[in-house]
């Protein structure tokens, strides 16, 4: 990879765990127990939540941003 790549995936990498530590703190502050200990169930619904919150983001964020840039061709499904 060239530099500017390699830079770019160092900021992403930092980014990234920053942000999970920061995820992780305030979950853990916010709910406390040990994760790892959750029963399966609990880990699916928990997952299959944020599934669902990703998806209203990514579609939030699909209706902003489309008709900002001028994609008229693109259309919502």
């Amino acid at each position: 990879m060239t530099k500017p790549q390699e830079a770019h995936l160092a900021a992403i990498k930092a980014r990234f765990c920053a942000e999970v530590d920061r995820k992780y703190r305030k979950g853990q502050r916010e709910h406390g127990g040990d994760l790892f200990r959750l029963n399966i169930s609990s880990l699916l619904r928990e997952i299959k939540q944020e599934i669902l919150d990703l998806y209203v983001y990514a579609d939030s964020l699909e209706a902003l941003i489309l008709p900002a840039a001028g994609e008229k061709n693109l259309k919502r499904e």
